[in-house]
């Protein structure tokens, strides 16, 4: 690896922890309870990571002129901003943001507000925040430094990869809900089956096979749960992180609040 191609990738993603520490305090201190914004599980929101890449590569030669760097930086982050939107939107047919509520909005995907966040952000990351950063990572020594962020690197990408897989399966999971349900209704209908005839022939092999069949529907329900229970864990978070992601499979789980929180209860029992 290069070394410009480190010095970026090094950036991305400090800056893209100190987004996510940004952005959960700010909707901590808000919302008044711990809030993990951002895509991913872990401390990290790539949005700001690559925001912060395109300010160094476009602004900081305009880190004299504090006008033209306010206005640069409105323009090129809030294009950024409604870039992510879109691809976000056209991958998972839902918006993570919503500012359709701002005055001054465009297609909800971003506002004035956002966008004058964004001019001072930028003035203040080129001029403060970078190179209070820069000095502090010079100090660090080479070979700790390339490690750290060879191995934060590959826990980001398998956090990404396995975060849009499960976005991607929240509908096939809930399919697989609906499946072990068809599969306890049949075992019950069996069940029922078995039972009327056993009263009429009395017959103990029949009341074994009835018994056989409940340790099935039992196993079938505790598959059920923990897949419920994973689902519900998963879009909980998501959607605390962005609170406008709406898709009729989100809603769909998150309606079965009640339902998970007793299904919790009795496993716990």
């Amino acid at each position: 690896m290069g070394q410009l191609s480190f010095n970026i990738l090094t950036f991305f993603i400090i800056y893209s922890f100190l987004g996510w520490v940004m952005e959960s305090v700010l909707r901590s201190i808000i919302e008044k309870k711990i809030i993990n914004t951002g895509f991913l599980r872990g401390p990290f929101c790539p949005i700001y990571g690559i925001g912060a890449i395109i300010m160094l590569l476009f602004l900081e030669r305009f880190q004299d002129k504090l006008i033209l760097l306010f206005f640069i930086a409105i323009t090129l982050l809030t294009a950024w901003e409604y870039i992510v939107g879109v691809i976000l939107e056209k991958l998972f047919n839902t918006k993570y943001w919503d500012y359709s509520d701002h005055k001054i909005n465009f297609q909800g995907r971003i506002c004035l507000t956002n966008s004058i966040c964004w001019g001072v952000l930028g003035v203040g990351f080129v001029k403060y925040i970078h190179p209070f950063v820069e000095s502090v990572i010079s100090k660090i020594d080479i070979q700790i430094l390339y490690y750290s962020i060879t191995i934060i690197s590959l826990v980001m990408l398998v956090d990404l990869i396995t975060t849009v897989i499960k976005l991607k399966h929240i509908k096939m999971t809930l399919e697989k809900v609906d499946k072990i349900n068809k599969e306890i209704k049949e075992k019950l209908k069996e069940i029922k089956q078995i039972t009327k005839q056993s009263e009429i022939e009395k017959d103990d092999l029949k009341t074994k096979a009835t018994e056989n069949i409940q340790v099935i529907i039992d196993k079938l329900n505790k598959q059920k749960n923990r897949t419920i229970l994973k689902l519900y864990k998963n879009v909980y978070r998501l959607k605390k992180a962005f609170p406008a992601i709406n898709t009729k499979e989100i809603t769909e789980v998150l309606s079965k609040k009640i339902e998970i929180r007793k299904k919790k209860k009795d496993e716990n029992t």
